[in-house]
C-alpha cells in the first residue's frame, strides 16, 4: 500500500464540507428540482398521440401520494438518527456521535427522501400552473416512476441498515475503521523507543499559535512550498490531535523569518476546539477506550463489551506496527515530522481499560493476551508493552479480591511474556 498524497487546507475544508449533512440533502434537493422542472423543457420533444395513449394525467395523483408519503418517510428517518445519536451520546460515549452523523448511507437516505419530496412538491405547483401542458407531462412521469424505483433501493437499504445504526457493537467497528484508516493519513514514523523530549518552549525561529486548540490537519504541501521559497529546513513538533498553545512551537525553522512567512506556516496548522478522527489514530483509540470504560462502569457492567474494544484495539496497534515505510503519508523534502511515540499510544488505550477493569479477571486476562501477541509480533516494541502489562497486572492485584483471580492473571503474564520481557 503505497502512502497517499497529503491533503492541501482547502481539501481538507472541502472534504468536511462534502460530510455535513446538510450537503447531500441541499444537492438532492436541487436535483429533485431540477428534474421536475425538465418536463417544461424538453415536453415539446413529445407528440400528443404519444402523451395520451401513456397516460400522463394520472401523475397528478401520484405526485401527491409521493409529496404525503415522504414527508412522513423523512420524518421518521430524522427521528430514527436522533434517537441514535442520542442513545450513543448517553450509552456508549460522546466522541463517537461524529461517525454516525457522517454514515454516508443515513445522509443518502434523508437526502433521497427530502429531495424526492421537493420534487413532488415542485411538479405540484408547476402542473397547477399549467406549466408542463399534455406533452411535458410525460417527461414528469417518466422522472416520478424513476424517483419512485430511486426511493425503493434507498428504502430497501434504510431498512437493513437502520436495524444496527448506533449500536454498539457497530459503534465500535466504526470506530475502529476510522482509527485505521488514519493510520495511512499520518506522515510519521512509529518511536518504539522510549520517545522524544517534549516541545521546546520558546526559540529564536520559532513558529507558536496565537490561540489554543487541537490540531486536526496539517498542510505539509504549503510547508513544503515554505522550505523551498526561504530554503530552510522546518521541523513540525506537533502531530495531528494534540493540544497547542501560544507557549509551546508549532514548528521551528533553521533559518529567521519575517511576519509574512510566520503567518504562513501559522495556517498551515488548522485548529479546532474539537479532535478529530482524519488524521488522528490516537483519538480512535481513546474512543475505544472511553467505550470500554463505559462498559466496565458498575451501572453496566458489561465487561463483554470491553473485550471486544481490547480485540479491536489489538487489530488496530498490529496495523500501525505493520506499516511500511511506503505506507507513509509522502513528507515534502526539508520538511521533518516528529515522531508518534508507541509510550504515549499505549497509555491512550491501555491505561483506562486496565484501571476500570482491574477488578474483572476477563478483562485482565484479555488485556494481557493481546499486549502479549503485540509484543511477540514486534520484538523492538516488546518493552514499552511490557511496561503497560505491568501496569495492568499492577492494578489486577490492588482490585481482585481472590487469590486465585490474582494466581491466575500473573500466570497469564508471566506465560504471555515468557521471554522474559
Amino acid at each position: 500500500m503505497s502512502g497517499a498524497r497529503a491533503k492541501t487546507r482547502w481539501q481538507w475544508v472541502l472534504s468536511l464540507l462534502t460530510r455535513r449533512m446538510w450537503f447531500r440533502a441541499a444537492l438532492f434537493c436541487l436535483f429533485g428540482g431540477a428534474l421536475a422542472l425538465a418536463g417544461a423543457l424538453a415536453g415539446h420533444t413529445i407528440s400528443y398521440e404519444f402523451a395520451t395513449k401513456v397516460g400522463a394525467k394520472s401523475v397528478d395523483n401520484i405526485l401527491s401520494m409521493l409529496a404525503s408519503s415522504m414527508l412522513a418517510v423523512t420524518t421518521f428517518s430524522l427521528t430514527a438518527m436522533v434517537s441514535a445519536f442520542s442513545g450513543a451520546t448517553s450509552t456508549i460515549t460522546p466522541r463517537a456521535v461524529q461517525l454516525l452523523v457522517d454514515d454516508s448511507t443515513a445522509q443518502n437516505a434523508l437526502a433521497t427522501f427530502l429531495g424526492s419530496f421537493l420534487f413532488a412538491i415542485v411538479g405540484i405547483i408547476a402542473l397547477s400552473t399549467g406549466l408542463y401542458g399534455e406533452t411535458g407531462r410525460v417527461i414528469l412521469l417518466a422522472g416520478t416512476v424513476m424517483v419512485i424505483v430511486f426511493i425503493v433501493v434507498t428504502l430497501l437499504r434504510w431498512i437493513e441498515h437502520i436495524a444496527r445504526f448506533g449500536r454498539v457493537a457497530d459503534t465500535i467497528d466504526r470506530v475502529e475503521r476510522a482509527a485505521t484508516e488514519a493510520l495511512g493519513t499520518i506522515a510519521c514514523s512509529l518511536d518504539v523507543e522510549a520517545g522524544e523530549p517534549s516541545r521546546p518552549l520558546r526559540g529564536g525561529n520559532d513558529v507558536r499559535a496565537i490561540t489554543m486548540g487541537r490540531v486536526t490537519h496539517i498542510d505539509l504541501s504549503e510547508l513544503g512550498e515554505i522550505a523551498a521559497e526561504l530554503d530552510t529546513n522546518i521541523d513540525v513538533h506537533v502531530l495531528p490531535g494534540e493540544w497547542v498553545d501560544p507557549e509551546h512551537a508549532l514548528a521551528t525553522l533553521s533559518s529567521p523569518v519575517d511576519e509574512r512567512f510566520t503567518k504562513r506556516i501559522r495556517q498551515a496548522f488548522t485548529l479546532a476546539h474539537h479532535r478529530a478522527f482524519d488524521h488522528d489514530p490516537r483519538f480512535g483509540l481513546v474512543v475505544l477506550s472511553e467505550i470500554a470504560s463505559r462498559a466496565l462502569s458498575p451501572a453496566v457492567n458489561d465487561p463483554g463489551t470491553a473485550i471486544a474494544v481490547i480485540e479491536a484495539g489489538g487489530r488496530v496497534l498490529l496495523r500501525l506496527f505493520d506499516r511500511s515505510a511506503d505506507a507513509f503519508t509522502p513528507v515534502p523534502d526539508r520538511v521533518r515530522m516528529r515522531a508518534l511515540r508507541l509510550s504515549d499510544v499505549l497509555e491512550d488505550f491501555c491505561r483506562p481499560i486496565a484501571r476500570d477493569g482491574a477488578g474483572m479477571i476477563e478483562v485482565g486476562v484479555r488485556l494481557q493476551k493481546t499486549l502479549a501477541a503485540l509484543a511477540a509480533h514486534t520484538p523492538a516494541a516488546a518493552a514499552i508493552i511490557a511496561c503497560e502489562a505491568d501496569d495492568a497486572l499492577d492494578r489486577a492485584r490492588a482490585a481482585l479480591t481472590s487469590p486465585r483471580d490474582i494466581a491466575l492473571i500473573e500466570r497469564v503474564r508471566a506465560e504471555a511474556f515468557a521471554d522474559g520481557t
